[in-house]
This record gives structure tokens, sequence and C-alpha cells, in this order.
């Protein structure tokens, strides 16, 4: 409740809005990993406010004591990578898996930073689908557009921010396929979505 009050005060503040798509898609029981691509600080707000069930994030260090963002973490029990070291990182990516067996949701940003580029995306990071696979839970890949304007440019102008909720992609379908593959699959199945949304 917290989280969605944070977020709607986001919204009207920053003159936002956030438009759901394949809510529908998102598997019916909780214990699944949500790969979006990753534009923004606004990013995990935008998915808050276009889905209703929980969710915890994985975050690098590096925004834990970001005002207004710690909030959010706090909220939602984030879990903190620090991606210069390895060994925590490999730690974090456990303790993901472990929370999706558990019975949560959890989010992972597979380009392990912000893309920087708008909507286009980078490279997806194998290891990052090491949870999924250690969970041997669904995936469901996220395609954010827009998500970069409302906190990482300065315009004050209303902005429309679209969140896509692709069909998941259940264990049974990706249990053969080495992490690089998963990554690729789930990364062409994005920038496939934005693509056919910017035409």
């Amino acid at each position: 409740k917290m989280l969605r009050f944070i977020v709607q005060r986001a919204n009207k503040g920053g003159n936002v809005i956030v438009e759901s798509y394949g809510a529908e898609n998102l598997p019916e029981q909780d214990g699944f990993v949500m790969y979006p691509n990753h534009q923004g600080l606004y990013d995990v707000l935008a998915i808050a406010g276009a889905c209703s069930r929980t969710f915890t994030v994985v975050a690098k260090k590096e925004v834990e004591h970001i005002p207004f963002l710690k909030q959010v973490f706090a909220c939602i029990h984030a879990l903190f990578m620090d991606r210069e070291n390895l060994r925590q990182s490999m730690q974090v990516i456990n303790e993901a898996a472990d929370a999706v067996k558990e019975g949560k949701n959890v989010i992972l940003f597979p380009e392990g930073t912000r893309s920087r580029k708008g909507n286009e995306i980078l490279e997806f990071k194998a290891g990052t689908f090491k949870s999924a696979v250690n969970a041997k839970c669904p995936i469901v890949p996220v395609a954010l557009i827009d998500s970069f304007k409302p906190f990482d440019t300065p315009s004050i102008k209303q902005e429309t921010v679209q969140v896509h909720f692709l069909e998941p992609i259940p264990y049974s379908q990706y249990m053969g396929l080495k992490t690089t593959e998963i990554a690729h699959l789930v990364h062409d199945r994005i920038q496939a979505k934005i693509d056919n949304q910017l035409k």
C-alpha cells in the first residue's frame, strides 16, 4: 500500500501517465522473475504503477541511498548488488532465486545498467538469468518504452510511459538452454515489442 501511495504521488508530481499492457500475461501463481529492459531511475515505479502484484527488485548498490528511491526500495525489500564484487553479485543472484522459490516475484534488469540510449536496449548479461534457472520458474519479459523520460531528462511536460508484460516463458521451454541463449531469447522478444510499438 505504501508503494502504491508513493507511485501515485510520484506520477502526479512528475506529470507522468503509465500505460499498462499485457498484465493478463502475468502467471496466476506468484514465484516468477520479470526481466525488463533498463531505461532509467523511473523503471521500478513504472512497473509498480502498471502491476498490482507484489515484487522485490535486484538493484545496484549505487542507488541504495538516492532520496525518494531509497523509500521505494525499503517498501519492497530490495536486494542490492555490488557489480564490482563477483562473489557478492552471485550471492545476490542466489538470494533472488531463493526468494522466488519462496513464492515471491523478483525484478532483475538483465542489461545491468541503464541503457542511456532511449528505447534502444543493450546486450543482456547471461548471469542474471541464473536466478530463474535455479528457481525453475516462469520468466516474464517486460518491455519498457519512454521510461527514461520522467527522471532522466530535464523535461517538465507530461510524459507517457508504456509497460508491456509479454507472454511468460515457462521453465519447460528454457530448461535445456544455456543462460546466454535465454538472454538472447528474452532480449529479442523485448526489442521486437519496442520496435513494433514505435513504428
